[in-house]
């Protein structure tokens, strides 16, 4: 798997494969599905001190497997950002998004040297959850009504991962991102 930035030019594979993945983003993630809801979503990225909107890339197609976001970026005395990530269908189930998601947190940690990454899980995606476990993040609690998606305000679990916490993982090439 690779990892680069999200750029204008992935909006027609990047919708059309978000059109293919309704039912399974369901009430899971809000991903754009029109071009105008890609164009403000790649806009507010275009500061980037916003957070990183990254696609996940197959090595041996260069088919987009999914997307991931570092988002929140805090820095001083927090160094930390908040993780979003969603597979796309075609992909979804094969272990690309593990793969994937490990790379960005390997990014996070590495050239964007933050101290501690967080991603908020619904209790009942169970595929996400079973993918920050196998990251090794740790859950460190849980938050009613804490994230508004397509108008519901949804429970989350939190997760966490420490950089002090990723010594098993292989360290990211600080060009990883083209």
């Amino acid at each position: 798997m690779t990892l680069r930035r999200m750029r204008a030019a992935d909006e027609d594979e990047f919708l059309r494969l978000a059109g293919q993945s309704t039912g399974l983003h369901a009430d899971w993630v809000r991903t754009p599905t029109d071009a105008l809801a890609f164009r403000e979503y790649l806009d507010r990225f275009a500061d980037p001190t916003a957070g990183e909107a990254l696609l996940i890339e197959r090595v041996d197609t260069g088919a987009i497997a999914g997307h991931a976001t570092l988002t929140g970026i805090v820095r001083g005395p927090y160094d930390r950002a908040v993780l979003g990530f969603a597979a796309f269908a075609p992909s979804a189930g094969r272990g690309f998004m593990t793969e994937g998601v490990g790379l960005t947190v390997r990014y996070a940690f590495g050239p964007l040297g933050l101290h501690r990454v967080e991603a908020d899980v619904q209790p009942g995606n169970e595929p996400s959850r079973r993918l920050v476990q196998r990251l090794g993040f740790r859950r460190e609690g849980f938050s009613p009504a804490f994230i508004n998606i397509r108008g519901i305000w949804r429970d989350h679990e939190r997760w966490a991962l420490t950089a002090d916490m990723t010594t098993s993982l292989p360290p990211c090439d600080p060009n990883v991102l083209p």
